[in-house]
């Protein structure tokens, strides 16, 4: 079962708003930070099971047209499981994590930037900074632990005003952490 989410909030965002003071003088916290509009967002419900979950990312990776994506994990771990099952099927896949040297990052990255590879599975960690300017989907294997982890993630499509597409995997044990 596939349904649409509001794109206005980041999972695990209070609805409640903030009161600000207009006192001279005070500080406000800023706004809380919001999706591109170009960004179309999905969530796909799944299994707990770690195969079922993995074969719910390969068949929404199949579901779109998709020229190239960022899968993020929470774990290291998890990036090379995903990294290793994607592999495994078929899917032209690198690995980055944040164990890895200056040189290995730019052994996956360049290959990445330029095409020769079409997925990247990813930690938040490693992914942070990246310039890889035209990034068409991502997909987000585990819901981020914290709300603005997924504003970086999904900011990494649909920049300089191109359509990007975002799809988040979600467990029965994620769905309190998206309330």
């Amino acid at each position: 079962a596939t349904q649409a989410s509001p794109p206005s909030r980041p999972p695990g965002r209070c609805k409640r708003t903030r009161s600000r003071s207009t006192t001279p003088g005070s500080r406000s916290s800023p706004p809380p930070a919001t999706a591109a509009t170009t960004i179309v967002q999905r969530l796909k419900k799944t299994s707990d099971e770690p195969a079922a979950k993995r074969q719910a990312l390969r068949e929404l990776m199949k579901e779109v047209d998709v020229k190239n994506a960022i899968i993020f994990c929470n774990r290291k771990k998890d990036v090379g499981v995903v990294f290793r099952s994607l592999q495994r099927h078929g899917f032209n896949v690198g690995a980055l994590h944040g164990d890895m040297d200056q040189r290995q990052r730019t052994a996956t990255l360049d290959p990445f930037r330029n095409g020769t590879i079409a997925f990247l599975a990813a930690s938040d960690v490693a992914a942070r900074g990246l310039d890889i300017p035209a990034v068409s989907h991502i997909f987000n294997y585990d819901v981020p632990v914290h709300p603005e982890d997924y504003i970086h993630r999904i900011g990494r499509t649909g920049r300089a005003g191109r359509e990007g597409f975002a799809a988040m995997l979600v467990t029965p044990k994620d769905r309190k952490a998206l309330k």
